[in-house]
């Protein structure tokens, strides 16, 4: 199309036929490169080129100069030639080597912040939110099985409260995945409920909804008296609704089963409950670190099915058999609770999340679900001070230093675990090739001193250790 634009200008200002300009055109378009490189000022001329031409001039005995053909091919649209240097002009709205037009500096979708440029690649959208409304809002079900979704009130899963609800096209569902589907009706069908949050002033124990007990200083308590504070502090961490027994969280063989069957999972504790007191004075009581004890948020208790704490009381009971440690005013298998921090990928134990994750490299998930696991010693921190076992603490903010976030949460998370502790064996001095405790003993107290700075307790077996509280406290 340019040829025909010179072509015809050529005949306008020569009187010449216009086929004559296609035998020229490889002469013209370098004549236009160098003249476009050596005079800015063509640029200038362009701009005024819009008023009408002069009637045309008799035509010139000779042929025109390089410099009059340049001027009087200027006016037509920039020809780029490879290589060649494009000068800059601020004559007109549109100049030779001018980079392309953006069009609207604004997001393609809310018209309102600039687009986002990466690396000098200017993005459609302000950001990926802008970006998924508009793919979503042109989504058909023939692009796919499940639009673009969106972190809307109400958006998330009933279960896990962390993944978006499934959406088939049509239809929005209450649940994420079949997964999470399957464990809301598996809990309904138990008849698991947790009561819902009562107003301030209102009396916190079951069915009660009497106001609470105004304090000499004026503030209000949470119960409305002695025995309504007392039965809040005990409940059952199952139901909910009625006193826990004396050696137990629950309150009946009801309960219990019900738990059972739920298999691996987590229930949480309620604040004001005097298993939080408990294990939240042994977590601020054990930090000895000299940075200041973080605040416990959220306390859950851990359960197993009844094979997997089968084994551990198997265990535990021979230990006993061997070591007499009741007789000696100590606990059955001298039972300890100890410390382990481990590496957390997924939100668990975060507020209203106590679904386990599907993955097999979140160590937190993978413990609360199976329990520990020998073989798969050493692929985290690549060795052990004292052999091939597994470590935990009586020391809080030791445990802490191994306690890893691989999401963002304003929570760490923590185990409190019960550690069949039987008759250990004292070690002040590193020794790396122990696969089992010396002869004799059923576990290693590495005590503080020599290469240690705090103490570990470690056991070279399965049956010795299970988690039993998940801790979540402030970073």
């Amino acid at each position: 199309m340019q040829y025909h634009i010179y072509s015809d200008y050529w005949r306008f200002r020569h009187g010449q036929p216009s086929f004559v300009m296609a035998a020229h055109v490889p002469t013209f378009l370098s004549l236009l490169s160098t003249a476009a490189s050596a005079y800015p000022a063509i640029a200038k001329f362009a701009s005024n080129s819009s008023a009408p031409p002069a009637p045309p001039a008799p035509p010139p005995p000779t042929a025109p100069s390089q410099q009059h053909t340049s001027n009087a091919l200027a006016p037509s649209a920039p020809v780029n030639v490879p290589g060649s240097l494009q000068p800059q002009s601020n004559n007109g709205p549109v100049t030779m080597g001018s980079p392309p037009n953006q069009g609207n500096p604004f997001c393609d979708y809310c018209s309102l912040r600039p687009k986002y440029s990466d690396s000098g690649r200017l993005h459609p959208y302000c950001s990926k939110t802008c970006a998924s409304k508009d793919k979503r809002k042109n989504w058909t079900p023939a692009m796919g099985n499940q639009p673009p979704q969106l972190a809307v009130p109400g958006a998330f899963c009933e279960h896990c409260l962390v993944n978006v609800k499934y959406f088939d096209g049509t239809k929005t569902h209450p649940f994420c995945s079949k997964a999470c589907a399957k464990k809301a009706n598996r809990k309904q069908s138990l008849n698991v409920t947790i009561p819902a949050p009562k107003p301030p002033g209102i009396c916190q124990a079951p069915n009660c909804q009497s106001q609470v007990y105004t304090n000499s200083n004026g503030s209000l308590g949470e119960y409305c008296s002695i025995a309504h504070k007392t039965l809040g502090e005990t409940l059952c961490l199952m139901c909910l609704q009625a006193p826990k027994t004396t050696l137990s969280h629950f309150c009946s063989q009801t309960c219990i089963d019900k738990v059972e069957k739920l298999g691996s999972t987590i229930l949480e504790v309620p604040v004001g409950h005097v298993t939080f007191k408990s294990v939240a004075d042994q977590f601020k009581s054990s930090w000895r670190h000299n940075s200041q004890c973080p605040s416990v948020r959220r306390i859950y208790k851990i359960c197993f099915p009844p094979s997997s704490l089968a084994a551990y009381n198997t265990y535990k009971s021979s230990v006993e058999a061997r070591g007499q440690f009741a007789s000696q005013g100590r606990s059955a298998g001298n039972e300890n609770r100890r410390w382990h921090g481990t590496r957390r990928e997924c939100h668990l134990g975060d507020k209203g999340n106590t679904q386990l994750c599907a993955s097999s490299t979140c160590s937190l998930c993978s413990i609360v679900k199976n329990s520990y696991d020998l073989s798969l010693f050493g692929k985290k921190t690549g060795w052990g001070r004292f052999g091939r076992g597994i470590y935990t603490s009586s020391t809080s903010s030791k445990s802490n230093d191994y306690s890893q976030n691989d999401c963002k949460s304003n929570l760490k998370a923590i185990l409190l675990n019960k550690v069949v502790v039987g008759k250990g064996h004292k070690l002040t001095h590193d020794l790396t090739s122990l696969t089992a405790p010396p002869h004799g003993f059923d576990s290693v107290l590495a005590e503080r001193g020599g290469s240690l700075n705090y103490d570990e307790l470690v056991v070279y077996t399965n049956d010795a250790i299970r988690p039993s509280f998940l801790v979540m406290y402030e970073l």
